[in-house]
């Protein structure tokens, strides 16, 4: 049993180093830093985060998810600082996971979930769009979609057919089965591209390659110091929250994927916060559990955690003795395999879902993906944290206004439900139409919450009527 364990993991590993490596180089492109370190990432992923506890088949490593927030804190502070936001998100994940925290991520809505990868998608299409034919994106996610209209202009041919190809394999090898468990779509697209593009010799822009441990910059003094300024502790904040939501989500949907055991939400937030604090000191990219590599995992047998950790030793290896292969890489292979990644993270089946039952969910999820695009990826999380807030509270403010004719006893009014000042207009409207020549019994027995506002507003009512008899009974007032 333990040697059918053995095998099983060892291949799960081989499979996912395949989907890793290119999705390692391709993020970091993406984010605007060598390609070293999404390497680097994707091995501390695997020998720090995939060694601890929390979830036994979660792969973690660089992801896409984060390339825009990554790209913005690079051009706002420069690649040397990178190592100190990284090292104090994982500081912060670590402290969440400490106090027993990484739950309370299941209660973010899930409409600014799918909201924030939406953004994150589209930015990432409009930007990876330019390096499908090595050109030059502008900066900003209004300025990148602003430039589609001049793009054909400064688009290379030979680069477009080689990123066009590129797309094509990704899409269609999936669908022979066979061949896609035996090896990845992403390693056959960019192999080939790499392959045709050396064989014919084609003048394409291909990605540049340093040694591992030249890439390696330890943070410094001064870098520690930054973190006393209020911009790079929000884009820290950013990068622990955003990074542990990922995770945790994407922990959830790897559990429905197997019968084995389930994640430990708080000892997973504690393993990401550890690997993220290794990545900082290295100066690599943030790390996140990644659903694509995450799932090759599970579908490739793997049984046990030793899977994702031998992944990490894989890329070691990969990295250590044959780095000069990635440089027969064409960067607009890379832009095709990152354009198919962020198709994927817009969630099209999901918004038809809510659009039948909960079209409010969609107004949210919208208005969280167009602020990403507009300003950037935390103001827009923010922006839809607070939308889902106040249409919950709208939804819960539900008041209803019942009355009842007793003839010369005059007229009984009974409000139910929560009244609030949400609601207060309408509440309002519906007593003072009541005919003033009759007295009235206000019952607000039925009302499960009454804020301040409706109270005062209760009061000033029945005070206008100039009704000192009027009977109102509560259950609950705040």
């Amino acid at each position: 049993m333990r040697s059918g364990v053995r095998k099983a993991d060892l291949f799960a590993s081989l499979v996912v180093f395949l989907v890793a490596l290119p999705l390692c180089v391709g993020v970091a492109m993406a984010s605007g830093v060598p390609a070293e370190l999404g390497l680097l990432t994707g091995i501390v992923g695997g020998l720090v985060a995939g060694a601890l506890p929390g979830s036994s088949l979660q792969v973690s490593g660089p992801a896409a998810g984060l390339t825009v927030l990554v790209y913005e804190a690079v051009h706002r502070y420069g690649v040397g600082a990178l190592g100190v936001l990284v090292f104090g998100a994982g500081l912060v994940q670590l402290g969440l996971g400490v106090l027993r925290l990484g739950r309370w991520f299941r209660a973010v809505s899930v409409a600014v979930v799918h909201g924030m990868l939406a953004g994150i998608g589209l930015v990432l299409v409009a930007g990876q769009v330019y390096a499908l034919g090595d050109a030059t994106a502008p900066g900003g996610g209004l300025g990148k979609l602003a430039g589609l209209v001049s793009l054909p202009s400064l688009l290379d041919p030979v680069a477009l057919s080689v990123g066009g190809a590129t797309m094509a394999v990704l899409l269609l090898w999936p669908r022979w089965k066979r061949g896609a468990r035996l090896v990845p779509a992403p390693l056959v697209a960019v192999g080939l591209a790499a392959a045709v593009t050396g064989v014919f010799g084609l003048e394409v822009r291909r990605v540049e390659v340093r040694g591992l441990l030249d890439a390696v910059r330890l943070p410094e003094a001064a870098d520690l110091g930054r973190l006393t300024e209020v911009g790079v502790v929000g884009t820290v904040v950013a990068f622990a929250l955003i990074a542990s939501a990922e995770s945790l989500f994407s922990a959830a949907a790897v559990d429905r994927l197997h019968d084995g055991r389930r994640t430990d939400y708080d000892r997973e937030l504690i393993a990401q916060g550890a690997g993220n604090a290794v990545c900082g000191v290295l100066g690599a990219l943030p790390m996140t559990a990644v659903i694509v590599r995450s799932a090759a995992n599970v579908q490739a047998g793997a049984r046990t955690k030793a899977s994702r950790v031998l992944h990490g030793v894989w890329l070691l290896l990969f990295t250590a003795v044959v780095p000069g292969v990635l440089g027969f890489i064409p960067v607009a292979a890379l832009a095709a395999l990152l354009v198919h990644a962020g198709c994927k993270l817009v969630p099209v089946r999901e918004v038809r879902v809510l659009w039948r039952g909960h079209r409010g969910e969609v107004v949210v999820l919208v208005v969280t993906a167009v602020a990403i695009v507009a300003g950037n990826l935390f103001e827009g999380v923010l922006l839809g944290l607070a939308l889902a807030v106040a249409k919950t509270a709208w939804d819960a403010s539900h008041v209803h206004v019942e009355t009842e004719d007793e003839g010369e006893a005059g007229i009984v009014v009974r409000v139910l439900g929560h009244a609030t000042f949400l609601r207060l207009p309408k509440l309002l409207d519906e007593l003072e139409a009541l005919p003033r020549d009759r007295e009235v019994r206000l019952e607000l027995g039925g009302l499960r919450h009454v804020d301040h506002a409706c109270a005062a507003a209760l009061d000033g009512w029945a005070a206008a009527r100039g009704q000192a008899s009027l009977m109102a009974t509560s259950s609950s007032t705040s």
